[in-house]
C-alpha cells in the first residue's frame, strides 16, 4: 500500500508521532518510533483496540527482563514494534487523539448534511 505524500492529511500528532490520512486509498499512516505503518480504517480501530487492551498494571509490577518490553505486530503490515511502557502510553495517547479526530470529522461532516443550507440573496 504506497501513498505519495502530497496525498496526506494530517489527522492528529503528538510530539512522539503523528498518524495521516490518505484519501486516494482510504487508509491511514501511523508515523510512530522512526517508521511508517500503513492501516486500513478498519485496521487501524482494530491495532488501537488491541493496544488499548495491553495491561500496563501487570506489565509494572512483573520483575522478569521480559516484561520489560511489549512486541507487537499489527495484522496484514511488515512492521514490528518493540514497546517499553513508555512506548505504550505515547501511542495510546497518539492513537486515542487521531480516533477523537476522525470521529469529530465524521460528526460535523454528518451535521453539516442534516442542516438544510441557507442560500443568502446577496
Amino acid at each position: 500500500m504506497d501513498c505519495p505524500i502530497s496525498n496526506f492529511v494530517e489527522v492528529f500528532a503528538t510530539g512522539h508521532g503523528a498518524v495521516y490520512q490518505c484519501n486516494n486509498r482510504n487508509c491511514y499512516w501511523l508515523e510512530f518510533a522512526s517508521g511508517r505503518t500503513p492501516l486500513r480504517v478498519g485496521d487501524f480501530l482494530k491495532f488501537k483496540k488491541q493496544i488499548d487492551e495491553i495491561d500496563l498494571s501487570k506489565l509494572l509490577s512483573d520483575c522478569s527482563r521480559s516484561a520489560d518490553f511489549t512486541i507487537f505486530m499489527p495484522q496484514y503490515t511488515e512492521r514490528c514494534f518493540v514497546l517499553s511502557v513508555e512506548d505504550i502510553l505515547r501511542l495510546r495517547e497518539l492513537l486515542d487523539g487521531a480516533k477523537f479526530m476522525i470521529e469529530l470529522n465524521s460528526m460535523v461532516k454528518e451535521c453539516l448534511r442534516s442542516t438544510p443550507s441557507r442560500v443568502s440573496g446577496c
